[in-house]
């Protein structure tokens, strides 16, 4: 049973730093990829980033393009979104998903398992 865990979400001032974990268990990690999406208060779900299951191709949303970054420790079974130069537009639940493929993509249909969500927030 593949199970996503989240954890590192927060209240932050605007211009700071956060770094999300995502822990996943139940099979081998390093042959899926992984991904971030978020939901802000009244907005829809969006993709933020993804990473292949190797490691070697990440995309990331233009909107936090330059200020977020995708990564993963495959021996830890982790993937990491480092965020900084954080906006109150930022502020949003943060889920992390898995995909049944190794190829990364921004489509929300391409990731089979979500996390319950961490909340970040970002005051101005």
């Amino acid at each position: 049973q593949v199970q996503v865990r989240e954890s590192g979400g927060g209240l932050v001032q605007a211009g700071g730093s956060l770094r999300l974990s995502c822990y996943v268990s139940g099979r081998t990690f390093s042959n899926y990829a992984m991904g971030w999406f978020r939901q802000g208060p009244g907005k829809e779900r969006e993709f933020v980033a993804a990473i292949s299951g190797s490691g070697d191709t990440t995309y990331v949303a233009g909107s936090v393009k330059g200020r977020f970054t995708i990564s993963r420790d495959n021996a830890k079974n982790t993937v990491y979104l480092q965020m900084s130069s954080l906006k109150p537009e930022d502020t949003a639940v943060y889920y992390c998903v898995q995909s049944n493929e190794a190829a990364a993509a921004s489509r929300p249909g391409h990731y089979n398992y979500w996390g319950q969500g961490t909340q970040v927030t970002v005051s101005s």
